[in-house]
């Protein structure tokens, strides 16, 4: 009896499973248990041609692989290496394979190939106590990244066999090809996959380039050093995506657990692209507004896949036309809002993916884009406008912190205005009142202003003065503001006062909370 382990993901979460090989007295065959799905089963032939190829071929007697437990499903060719290891130590060629966790898919010619999901799987062993783990070498970056870990990479099964004691009959059938480019997803911005996928945008965008807009600026900055979200409304071609682009660019670097996270589910979403660092800069995700539901918020037949809510984490999820999405496609992100995770639920199980995103929504005033202002130019019905702005419901609408108005820039701010400040000197600013919000912050368990629950602002730590907020409960007591824009000013005031250095806020920073949500709570709450 052979015994190696191996890790099978449910999303993001790793099960440590073992992998049993017995060999029996019957006729010859290879029998694989534990509920392995086809790409699973397909590693019998894979692991047959990689042993003959690597100069120790498999037994020619019955083996039977059984992965415990028996009742989980295990998915993917990353357990290629397990399977293999625990079939030669079975037929005694192997030695000492009961205690590393083996994580490599392998090649017909008995290469180890690099396999999706390292990261998660790595961290899931770790977690269970078996902190050595073997990989395929182009996955030994990726790995190495978890703290704790003991990494060995391997190039060929040849070398893995000879490591733990085996002895191959042959030489292998082809010697290791080097790699090719790694694809990083690494701290740089803009560079490897993250330039590949879009999965950063506005890197070498600075926010020097957009003319005028200083309201619309301001409420980005806001914006970027309270974490909270944003929704931007005006006519085509006033700078609406020019200033979601550049909100990375203004936005802290992620934390070791936020940046750990991140990766990880780019590990999950890469496929065969490896990781070799941690995704350190903001990502930036703007799927388009044909978007479907997986590929926003995450499925996916069997177990569901990360979508662009999840890839963001961390980082911005920027919607451009915001009402032309599907509307249930919308809706569906009002829980990440809330909860910054996505729970998924399938017949396969239920898995749970990060997503604490900054949401970032533009949409004109109406369909043909031209209402704002005099509206001179618009050709649309009041019924075109109010379903066309319906489309935006009111509990997601509810939830979006800023919601500002982007008027058409003036032909003086374009030639002969003074030019806007550069993103290098608003992130001064971010960053010294992100450092505020967690020395206040730190003691509650939490690092961001928008992350404060409504109980703290009511009656707890962060309340507010009742003078100074005289003016959101009026507006309450208007029914201008609801219970959840209450809690969502008193955080934007709590945003204001820290970009100004105060210790507390004041009323003037309440009243510019309340002007930063007019659109939805109306011009007289300012």
């Amino acid at each position: 009896m052979g015994r190696t382990l191996a890790v099978a993901l449910t999303g993001m979460h790793g099960h440590l499973v073992e992998v049993e090989a017995d060999i029996g007295q019957t006729l010859p065959g290879f029998v694989l248990l534990g509920l392995p799905d086809q790409s699973l089963q397909e590693s019998r032939d894979r692991i047959k041609a990689a042993s003959r190829n690597s100069g120790l071929p498999l037994t020619r007697r019955h083996l039977t692989v059984n992965l415990v437990p028996a009742a989980l499903h295990k998915r993917g060719p990353g357990f290629d290496l397990a399977i293999v290891m625990a079939s030669y130590a079975a037929d005694g060629q192997v030695r000492h394979v009961d205690g590393p966790v083996f994580l490599a898919e392998l090649g017909l010619d008995g290469r180890l190939r690099h396999a999706p999901g390292i990261l998660p799987s790595v961290m899931a062993a770790v977690d269970a106590g078996y902190p050595e783990v073997v990989v395929a070498q182009q996955s030994v970056d990726e790995a190495s990244l978890v703290p704790g870990a003991r990494v060995r990479g391997y190039g060929t099964l040849h070398d893995v066999i000879r490591a733990f004691g085996g002895v191959p009959e042959a030489p292998p059938l082809t010697t290791v090809m080097p790699p090719g480019p790694a694809a990083s997803v690494g701290d740089r911005p803009g560079t490897g996959a993250d330039a590949a996928d879009g999965a950063w945008a506005g890197a070498a965008a600075d926010l020097a380039d957009v003319s005028g807009q200083y309201e619309a600026r301001f409420a980005l900055e806001v914006a970027a050093a309270g974490a909270h979200h944003l929704f931007l409304e005006g006519s085509p071609g006033a700078g609406k995506t020019m200033l979601a682009e550049r909100l990375p660019g203004i936005l802290p670097p992620l934390d070791d657990r936020t940046a750990l996270e991140a990766t990880a589910v780019r590990s999950l979403g890469g496929g065969a692209r490896e990781v070799t660092g941690l995704v350190r800069s903001p990502p930036f995700q703007s799927p388009h507004h044909s978007a479907s539901m997986a590929s926003l918020v995450g499925g996916g037949t069997g177990v569901a896949r990360p979508g662009a809510a999840s890839f963001a984490h961390g980082g911005v999820l920027f919607l451009d036309e915001a009402p032309e999405f599907d509307r249930r496609v919308l809706n569906a992100l009002r829980q990440p809002l809330e909860s910054g995770t996505v729970t998924l639920h399938r017949s396969g199980g239920t898995v749970r993916y990060p997503a604490r995103f900054q949401l970032v929504l533009a949409a004109n005033p109406c369909p043909c884009g031209w209402g704002a202002g005099r509206g001179s130019r618009c050709r649309c019905t009041s019924l075109q406008r109010r379903r066309y702005s319906g489309r935006l419901s009111g509990p997601l609408l509810d939830r979006v912190d800023i919601q500002v108005t982007v008027p058409a820039v003036d032909a003086s701010a374009l030639t002969s205005g003074p030019a806007g400040e550069d993103s290098a000197t608003v992130r001064e600013r971010v960053l010294a009142a992100v450092r505020r919000q967690r020395e206040r912050l730190a003691p509650l368990g939490l690092t961001r202003n928008a992350h404060a629950p409504a109980t703290l602002l009511r009656d707890g730590p962060l309340a507010v003065d009742p003078r100074a907020r005289a003016a959101a409960d009026a507006a309450v007591d208007r029914a201008e503001l609801t219970a959840r824009g209450h809690a969502r000013v008193m955080r934007l005031a709590w945003t204001v006062a820290d970009l100004r250095g105060a210790d507390r806020p004041g009323a003037g920073d309440v009243d510019t909370a309340l002007y930063l949500r007019r659109r939805t709570e109306g011009e007289e709450a300012a």
